[in-house]
C-alpha cells in the first residue's frame, strides 16, 4: 500500500529528485515549492509556511505519512536564514497534526555539512529561540560585511540540526511516534552548486572546505535515498539525528574521536566513587 509524502523544494535539487523516486516507487507525492508543484508556498513567510502546509494536508485527505522538507537557500542574504530555519520548522509544526493521523508518520529535514564549519552564535541562538524578527536583524547585518555573509548558511544549518536534535525526542514528535532526523550532505551536484563547480578554481575552494575522500561530488540521489529510508516504515528506532552523508567530510573535519569531550566529567565521576570506597 502506497504512503502519501508531502516533500518541500519538489521543485529542483534534492527535493525534485526525492519526489521523483518516491513517485516511480508508487508512492503518493504532494510537492510543495514556490511555483511548479501540487503546493505553490512561499516558506520564507509565516502566512506561506502555514498556508503550505495547510493546503498540503487538504491534498492529502487530512492524513500525512511522511515530511521531507528539502527547501533551502544558500545565498548570503537574511532570506537564506529565513527559509533554512523557519521554512522547515513552521512548516512542520504546522502540518505535525496530519501526520498523526499516520500509523507511521516519519519526517526528515535536509541540514548539511556547513554545520561543521564557523557560525555565528547569536544568529544559531535567535533561530533557535523562534526569535524571527531578531534573526534577520543579525542575518542583514551579516549580509553586509563579505566576511560574515556567508556564514549566515552554516548559521541556518547548525540551528536547524539542534532544533532536530532538541525537539525529537519531545512529546509533539517521539511522544507521538513521529521519527524526526536530518540528513547532512557534502557537495552536492545540483542547480545550486553548477556554476561554483563549473571552474576548476571553484572546485579547488569548494574540496578545500568540503573534502570528501569517498566518491567525491555527490548526486542528488544519494541523500534522496537516505531521506526515503528515514522516512519509510523500517525506521523505527532513528530519531534526533544528523546523519552525515557526505563522501566522509564530517570524519576528515571533526577526526577519529567524538566521544571523549566528557571524559574528563566521568573520570571526576569515577574518582568520586573510588574515593567513597576507600574513605
Amino acid at each position: 500500500m502506497s504512503r502519501t509524502y508531502v516533500v518541500t523544494g519538489a521543485a529542483s535539487g534534492i527535493g525534485r529528485t526525492t519526489a521523483q523516486i518516491l513517485s516511480d516507487r508508487g508512492e503518493r507525492v504532494i510537492g510543495v515549492d514556490l511555483k511548479g508543484t501540487d503546493v505553490s508556498g512561499d516558506l520564507s513567510t509565516p502566512e506561506g509556511r502555514a498556508g503550505a502546509a495547510e493546503e498540503a494536508a487538504r491534498l492529502a485527505g487530512g492524513t500525512v505519512d511522511a515530511v521531507i522538507a528539502c527547501a533551502g537557500l544558500s545565498i548570503p542574504k537574511p532570506l537564506t536564514a529565513s527559509v533554512n530555519y523557519f521554512g522547515m520548522t513552521e512548516f512542520l509544526e504546522a502540518i505535525q497534526p496530519a501526520l498523526t493521523r499516520s500509523e507511521a508518520p516519519r519526517v526528515a529535514l535536509v541540514s548539511s555539512m556547513a554545520t561543521l564549519q564557523p557560525v555565528v552564535p547569536a544568529l544559531v541562538d535567535a533561530l533557535l529561540a523562534g526569535d524571527e524578527p531578531t534573526a534577520l536583524e543579525i542575518a542583514t547585518r551579516m549580509a553586509e560585511d563579505s566576511r560574515t555573509a556567508n556564514v549566515i548558511y552554516p548559521s541556518s544549518k547548525r540551528a536547524i540540526s539542534r532544533w532536530v536534535r532538541r525537539e525529537a525526542p519531545t512529546g509533539r514528535w517521539a511522544g507521538a511516534g513521529i521519527p524526526l532526523n536530518a540528513v547532512a550532505p557534502g557537495t552536492v551536484v545540483t542547480p545550486m552548486t553548477k556554476e561554483l563547480l563549473a571552474s576548476e578554481e571553484g572546485r579547488a575552494m569548494t574540496d578545500a572546505y568540503v573534502p570528501m575522500p569517498l566518491n567525491s561530488h555527490q548526486g542528488p540521489e544519494t541523500i534522496a535515498h537516505l531521506l526515503i529510508w528515514l522516512t519509510s516504515v523500517e525506521n523505527s528506532h532513528c530519531a534526533g539525528q544528523t546523519i552525515y552523508c557526505d563522501g566522509g567530510t564530517d570524519v576528515v573535519l571533526r577526526g577519529e574521536d567524538v566521544w571523549s569531550w566528557n571524559d574528563a566529567a566521568m573520570r571526576e565521576t569515577f574518582a568520586q566513587i573510588g574515593a567513597g570506597l576507600t574513605g
